[in-house]
């Protein structure tokens, strides 16, 4: 699933939430969005599991600035 999470204050350390991202998905990509305050995560979690792993990686986040983004997915490379 892909996650946009709206950055307040500071931006936060991509490295550190990415070891903690793929610590639970190695396919995970993790990026800050260079239109806007965004951090981008797309990776096999659900939102629960990403407000853990943002708060395990030092940058709790508040459940509203966390956005599900609709599914592109064609489902093409699942075999």
């Amino acid at each position: 699933m892909e996650f946009h999470i709206e950055i307040v204050g500071p931006a936060p350390d991509v490295d550190a939430i990415t070891d903690a991202i793929l610590a639970l998905d190695p396919a995970a990509l993790v990026d800050i969005d260079p239109t806007g305050p965004v951090l981008r995560v797309a990776a096999a979690l659900d939102a629960l599991e990403l407000l853990a792993l943002m708060q395990q990686a030092g940058y709790p986040v508040a459940p509203d600035r966390v956005f599900q983004v609709p599914s592109i997915c064609c489902g093409g490379c699942s075999g």
